[in-house]
């Protein structure tokens, strides 16, 4: 069977059992059946060493507007975690990257004031010429030692620091 989604945004608490149903009559009308579930969305970051530092964006759209970010974003369907990373990295930064580990799997359901997501985040050396892309209003390059002090958005402070102060990271 294949599996279709129809994404809906719904305000916080709002009462879908109305659109639940009125969803499922016209499945039915077209000979399909269809549920409505809650999602989590699936993205990945990237701590990407380059130059003597860390990549990071100052993201173009809110949430966190004006913040400095990990680049990164959703997963998308057929891609694996890893393909989407090389992606994104490169659509928001202009680098390919190779990656070293995996850093680890964040799914605090508040993580992200959108909704729902788990990130996949993976420590990667940057390659090629830096340039903001898609997402990214402005890329930089921040010594190591200096990019915890900055205003971070979303759980990137917590990433950075398990990607940069890891016993088995040097």
């Amino acid at each position: 069977m294949d599996r279709y989604v129809l994404l809906v945004k719904a305000p916080k608490g709002a009462e879908v059992s109305e659109f639940r149903e009125e969803v499922k009559a016209l499945a039915e009308k077209h000979g399909l059946k269809a549920e409505l579930h809650r999602c989590i969305g699936l993205t990945v970051d990237g701590v990407i060493l380059y130059r003597g530092g860390v990549v990071l964006i100052k993201r173009k759209h809110e949430p966190f507007k004006d913040f400095y970010a990990l680049p990164g974003g959703f997963v998308e369907y057929g891609e694996t975690v890893e393909e989407a990373l090389k992606r994104e990295m490169k659509e928001e930064t202009g680098l390919d990257v190779r990656i070293l580990k995996l850093v680890g799997v964040y799914s605090d359901p508040g993580r992200d004031p959108r909704g729902h997501t788990v990130s996949v985040a993976f420590l990667c050396i940057g390659e090629g010429e830096l340039k903001a892309g898609d997402d990214a209003k402005e890329v930089h390059v921040v010594p190591i030692d200096e990019v915890e002090k900055l205003p971070l958005a979303f759980d990137h402070a917590k990433i950075l620091r398990d990607a940069l102060h890891s016993k088995d990271c040097w």
